[in-house]
């Protein structure tokens, strides 16, 4: 029975779903960088939970951060 609730995970729920955004502003760098990891990559859909559709708004969001410079495309320690 333990290894039954070991098993079971928590379904994560889009945080832009339920703040009901439809559009992600990517000069709002201090919300991207929640998505990011520390080396700068875009965290997948299975860390963040976010659904389908925010993911591919997040991604182009970043990627035009990163080049109006907003965002680097590396981090460095």
């Amino acid at each position: 029975m333990a290894k039954d609730l070991k098993d079971v995970k928590k379904k994560k729920n889009c945080t832009f779903c339920n703040d009901k955004i439809d559009t992600l502003d990517f000069k709002d760098v201090s919300k991207l960088k929640r998505y990011l990891s520390e080396a700068g990559k875009i965290l997948p859909r299975r860390i963040t939970g976010t659904c389908a559709k925010h993911q591919r708004m997040l991604s182009n969001a970043v990627k035009k951060a990163r080049e109006a410079s907003l965002l680097g495309y590396v981090f460095e320690n």
